[in-house]
C-alpha cells in the first residue's frame, strides 16, 4: 500500500464517520487540492497574473472528477467564468484610465504592466501578500515614470503619470482581489464534499413467495 492510499484510508475513515459515508478520503484530498489552486491563484492575482483563472480550471476539474452537478454545476461554471471576464475586464480598464488620465503612453502603460509584475515578484519575499501587493503597486509606478522619462517627457511629467498608474493598478488588484474572494468562496462551497448531492438509493425488494393453493 502506498503512502497515498494510506493517507486517503485515514483521511476517509475520519470524515466518513461525519459524512454518514457519502464522501471517501479521495474526494478529501481532491478537495483539499482544489482549496490550493484557489489560494495560488489568488496569490498569482497579486503579481498581475490571471490567477483567477486558476480558480476556473480548478473548478471545472473537480466537476469532471465528481461528475458535472454532484457538487460543481454548470450554472457554478458559467458564474465562475463570467465573474473572470469580469473581472479581467475592470482590471485592464482601470489600469490603462489611471495612466491614460495622467497623460501617459501606450509605452508607459506597457512599463507600468511589466513594472508591476517585477515589482510583485520582489515584494513577495519580503513580505508575502503585503510585500506582493505593495511591490506590485511601487513597481507600477518606477515602469511608468522609467518609460514615460525615456522618451522625452519631463520628470514632473513622468511621476505623474506614474502615480496614475500606481493608482490604477490599486484599484485594479482591489477589485480583482474581491472578484477572486468571491470565485473561491463560491468553488469550494458548492465543492464541499459534505454538502454533495448523493444519489437517492431505493430499498431493495424482495420477492415473496407465492401462496400454495
Amino acid at each position: 500500500m502506498t503512502g497515498l492510499n494510506i493517507f486517503a484510508s485515514f483521511f476517509g475513515g475520519v470524515f466518513n464517520s461525519l459524512s454518514g459515508g457519502l464522501s471517501t478520503g479521495l474526494d478529501w484530498i481532491i478537495y483539499l487540492l482544489l482549496v490550493l489552486a484557489c489560494i495560488a491563484g489568488l496569490l498569482l492575482n497579486l503579481l498581475g497574473l490571471p490567477g483567477i483563472w486558476l480558480i476556473v480550471f480548478g473548478a471545472i476539474a473537480h466537476a469532471l472528477y465528481t461528475g458535472i452537478g454532484v457538487g460543481i454545476g454548470w450554472s457554478v461554471i458559467v458564474a465562475l467564468v463570467v465573474m473572470g471576464v469580469l473581472a479581467e475586464v475592470i482590471e485592464f480598464v482601470a489600469g490603462a484610465a489611471g495612466s491614460k488620465k495622467a497623460g501617459g503612453t501606450k509605452r508607459g502603460m506597457v512599463g507600468a504592466i511589466v513594472g508591476g509584475l517585477v515589482g510583485g515578484i520582489l515584494g513577495t519575499p519580503i513580505f508575502p501578500i503585503v510585500g506582493t501587493i505593495i511591490g506590485s503597486i511601487v513597481g507600477s509606478f518606477v515602469g511608468a515614470f522609467g518609460v514615460e522619462a525615456l522618451v522625452g517627457k519631463t520628470s514632473g511629467d513622468s511621476a505623474k503619470v506614474g502615480i496614475g498608474a500606481a493608482k490604477g493598478r490599486a484599484l485594479g488588484i482591489l477589485i480583482k482581489t474581491a472578484f477572486g474572494c468571491a470565485m473561491a468562496v463560491l468553488t469550494l462551497a458548492a465543492a464541499f464534499p459534505l454538502l454533495q448531492l448523493q444519489p437517492a438509493t431505493q430499498p431493495a425488494t424482495t420477492a415473496q413467495p407465492k401462496a400454495l393453493n
